[in-house]
């Protein structure tokens, strides 16, 4: 899996009191955010690691599906992104997160979208942070167009009906 590097960036953090960290991106214009741990350890003043992992994958997918949208000149804006990480306990009883959800909703209709099937068949591809989770986090996607039709069904029984028998 691994290429040549294209770009390297810092991410610094630097510890505030107790689990609360000043997370500093290194980048000019980009503010520090503080992350803490729920309790019983940290007191929940800021996103905890898995929140900031779950709004990652989230803020990625929806990024990807605009890019593809675009792409085939659809404006399905603003597009909503609402992931569910679901933390398991693995055999040491360590805490995991052990999958994550992501609903993509647009703002129109599936009539109204160009090459819907084309956007659907290629947006995840493009996500960087779920492509790398993927190979140890199961990750979901189901995009929705504005009245809650899920397009991914739609596009997975198009794949089935046009299969060779």
């Amino acid at each position: 899996m691994n290429g040549p590097v294209v770009a390297t960036f810092p991410v610094d953090l630097r510890q505030q009191a107790d689990y609360q960290f000043q997370v500093v991106f290194g980048q000019s214009g980009i503010p520090p955010i503080l992350t803490d741990e729920p309790p019983p350890l940290g007191n929940d003043i800021g996103p905890n690691p898995a929140r900031l992992l779950g709004a990652a994958v989230g803020n990625c997918m929806a990024s990807s599906l605009l890019f593809c949208l675009r792409k085939f000149k659809n404006d399905a804006e603003p597009i909503r992104a609402s992931c569910k990480v679901e933390l398991v306990r693995n055999v040491h009883k360590r805490l995991r997160v052990g999958h994550i959800a992501v609903e993509l909703r647009l703002a129109v209709p599936a009539a109204a979208l160009h090459s819907a099937q084309r956007v659907l068949e290629q947006f995840e591809d493009f996500c960087v942070v779920t492509q790398s989770l993927r190979e140890c986090i199961p990750v979901d996607v189901r995009v929705l167009d504005r009245d809650g039709l899920v397009l991914q069904a739609l596009h997975e029984q198009d794949a089935q009906s046009t299969a060779p028998p």
